[in-house]
Order: structure tokens, then C-alpha cells, then sequence
């Protein structure tokens, strides 16, 4: 058997034609692949090294723009302007301050205006405040010119305050006469019929008057007595006008007089 087969392979090799072609096809290609198998390493390790060198170059980079910000860091901007902040200076002298509705106390260094009392019944009592709230017993007055007063006409009230009841009652208002100054009027909250109402002109003024009638009595209360009048044209001055009022009550009689604030 074994004798067989040698038999076999010899004849088989004695009959075998090479072919040169497809035997030189093979070496070729075989030599090709070879090529490209040795290029592919090469490659692989050529990259580390131009990822070094770029790493480099980017630390490189890196450090200088470091530096720059530092230095633009640390130099100060100079500013463009210098703000200089100035304290206020305090001004001597005291504080205006009111009393009893009075005007503001004048500055510092500026004369006081005064203002003398008529030497006439109706004028008000000097040492009271012009305006300012004045009382006697249960009596509490204060006179003062209405703000919706114009440049041609006027009101002035007297606001009375009783904290008894008044038996007798008289109410007697001062307008000065300083320049067409008529009378358009008066009024007050009371009832009129338990008054005898005047106005009369004379002696350089105008004369409004108010008389509780007999038998009358005015309750303990909040009362207004008013007067309207007509005037030349201009801001008048209520400086020369003036009230007074006289009434009984259960302990006696009781006075109050005064002035007019003017409108605010």
C-alpha cells in the first residue's frame, strides 16, 4: 500500500508543468503587501512625536498669554477725572420757628417787623400774637383770612370756642380801610335770627358787628363769625384788621381780642 502511493506521488510530479506567470503574479503581490505592512508602523510611530511638538507649542502659547494678562492685570487704570466731595456748610443762627400762627421768626441779622396796636376798642391786645389763638375763661378765638380770598375780594373769620354757654354775646370784626375796601357781606353758624347783624362804615374802617339777642343763648359749641368785602385790586394786607368779642357765661364776663393771619 505505502509502495502505491510513492508510486503515485512520483508520477504526479514528473508530470507537473510549473507555471513561470502566475508564479512571478504571486511573488509581486506577495512583495507589495509586504511594502505597505512596513509603511503602517512607521506612521503610527512618527504620531506621538507630532503630538509632542504640538502640546509644546500650545504650552508654549499658553505661558505667554498668561503673562500678558498678567501684566495687563496688575497695571492700574489711571481715572479720567478726580471727584473732590465738599461738605455742606452749616449756617449759624437758629431755626425759623412759629408760635401761636405767627409768621417765621426772621434771619439771622434782619431787623423784626412789629406791628403797633390801634388805640381803639376793636384793636387787639398787644401782648397776644397776631392771629395766634387767644382765650379768657371758657372763651377760645383765633382770626384768620380764608385762602380762596382773591386779588379784588376777601373773607375774614373768627373761629369762637365756649365750653359754657353764653347768655350775652357780642362779636365786633375790624376791616381797615385801605382801599375801596365794601362790605358784600357776613355770616355765621349760628342761628341769624338769635342776632342783630351791622355793618357800618367810619372812622377809616369797616364795622361788622354781632349782638346775642335778649333771651337768646348761644350753646357751648364750635362757632364761626365771617366777613366778606370787596378791595382794590392787589394783595391786601390784613395787618391793620382786628376782632373782639365780649360774652357772659355762669362765672362772668369773659373778653378775647386779636388779629388775622394772613391766607395761606
Amino acid at each position: 500500500m505505502n509502495e502505491e502511493i510513492v508510486r503515485r506521488l512520483r508520477e504526479a510530479a514528473e508530470a507537473h508543468q510549473p507555471d513561470r506567470d502566475r508564479m512571478l503574479a504571486r511573488v509581486h503581490r506577495g512583495m507589495a503587501g509586504s511594502a505597505v505592512r512596513q509603511r503602517r508602523p512607521g506612521i503610527a510611530r512618527s504620531w506621538p512625536k507630532a503630538v509632542l511638538a504640538g502640546s509644546a507649542a500650545a504650552g508654549i502659547l499658553a505661558v505667554a498669554g498668561v503673562a500678558v494678562a498678567g501684566l495687563v492685570q496688575t497695571t492700574p487704570a489711571g481715572p479720567d477725572t478726580v471727584t473732590t466731595l465738599t461738605a455742606p456748610t452749616e449756617t449759624s443762627g437758629p431755626a425759623p420757628t412759629t408760635t401761636g400762627g405767627s409768621a417765621p421768626a426772621p434771619a439771622s441779622g434782619a431787623p423784626a417787623r412789629t406791628t403797633a396796636a390801634r388805640p381803639s376798642s376793636g384793636s387787639p391786645d398787644p401782648a397776644a400774637p397776631r392771629g395766634g389763638r387767644v382765650s379768657d375763661g371758657p372763651l377760645s378765638a383765633r382770626g384768620s383770612i380764608d385762602p380762596h380770598s382773591t386779588v379784588y375780594w376777601a373773607q375774614g373769620g373768627v373761629t369762637l370756642d365756649t365750653t359754657q354757654p353764653l347768655t350775652a354775646l357780642t362779636v365786633e370784626v375790624h376791616v381797615k380801610q385801605t382801599g375801596d375796601v365794601r362790605s358784600t357781606g357776613q355770616w355765621q353758624t349760628a342761628p341769624g335770627d338769635d342776632f342783630t347783624v351791622t355793618a357800618q362804615d367810619g372812622d377809616g374802617e369797616v364795622v361788622y358787628r354781632w349782638e346775642l339777642k335778649p333771651g337768646r343763648t348761644v350753646p357751648a359749641a364750635h362757632h364761626v363769625f365771617a366777613v366778606q368785602y370787596n378791595h382794590a385790586t392787589g394783595v391786601r394786607s390784613a395787618d391793620g384788621d382786628s376782632y373782639r368779642v365780649q360774652a357772659t357765661a355762669a362765672d362772668g364776663v369773659h373778653t378775647v381780642q386779636g388779629g388775622f393771619t394772613p391766607a395761606s
